[in-house]
């Protein structure tokens, strides 16, 4: 577990990047990688921890074995609870967990570096402004940007623009459009729509794809689609979606 353990950030600034790091990174193990989480969240084993670290990465490993631990340490034993519960509930209870965890390890930082009130309040209204891993996960954020969206311009929909890079609109994706005009009506738009992997906004020079399942969107670059790739897909299924329909035993 070296993804950052010794890195002790300093300034609110510094402690806000740390903790998006960290964020992304367990975003990431909860989303585009989760066919790789699940299978080492594997029962048979000891307790194991999620950890994200500040360079977006994510691990699942056993405990610090110091006490008490150099940082606070995440939920014990999330792998025990795997099999007893739907996948998607599984998901949801690790990410709540994973959101108190980034919180306890922020606030760690501001305790030991010595944050005055102001200090702790501007730190706490970063965070704030941010969807925390539950939203992302459970889709909340999505529909808490669709509803501001609506709110803004109720004449507008999100599936107008469903398949703007293709002819038969088919393919679920927000491609930058030739016609320059369209960028400002498109940003008021999608401007509150977040990306399903990284919890990102959305930004009009950015190649996004949506999934035809839970209709969330996504960076292509987080699910490792590009434009090119998308033209021959029909029906995209993002990886949440297609780890769901596996079989269970």
């Amino acid at each position: 577990m070296d993804g950052g353990a010794h890195y002790n950030p300093r300034t609110v600034e510094e402690v806000f990047r740390d903790f998006k790091g960290r964020r992304a990174g367990i975003i990431k193990a909860l989303t585009t990688d989760v066919e790789e989480f699940y299978q080492q969240c594997d029962p048979e084993k000891e307790n194991l921890c999620l950890y994200g670290y500040p360079n977006e990465q994510w691990e699942v490993n056993l405990p610090a074995e110091e006490v008490p631990p150099e940082l606070p340490e995440p939920a014990l034993g999330i792998n025990f609870a795997r099999d007893g519960m739907q996948e998607k509930d599984w998901l949801s209870l690790v990410a709540v967990h994973s959101d108190a965890w980034l919180q306890s390890v922020a606030f760690y930082f501001g305790a030991r570096f010595g944050f005055d009130k102001a200090d702790r309040k501007r730190l706490f209204t970063m965070i704030n402004d941010l969807p925390t891993i539950f939203e992302v996960v459970t889709g909340a954020a999505k529909k808490q940007a669709k509803e501001k969206s609506s709110d803004h311009n109720s004449s507008k929909s999100k599936s107008g623009s469903k398949g703007r890079g293709s002819e038969t609109g088919k393919y679920s994706k927000l491609v930058k459009d030739e016609d320059e005009g369209l960028d400002e009506e498109e940003e008021e738009e999608h401007g509150e729509t977040l990306c399903g992997a990284c919890g990102e906004n959305y930004a009009s020079d950015e190649f996004w794809i949506c999934c035809d399942m839970c209709e969330k969107w996504f960076h292509g670059k987080c699910v490792k689609i590009t434009p090119a790739r998308a033209e021959h897909i029909k029906h995209y299924k993002c990886p949440s979606c297609t780890s769901n329909k596996r079989a269970r035993p």
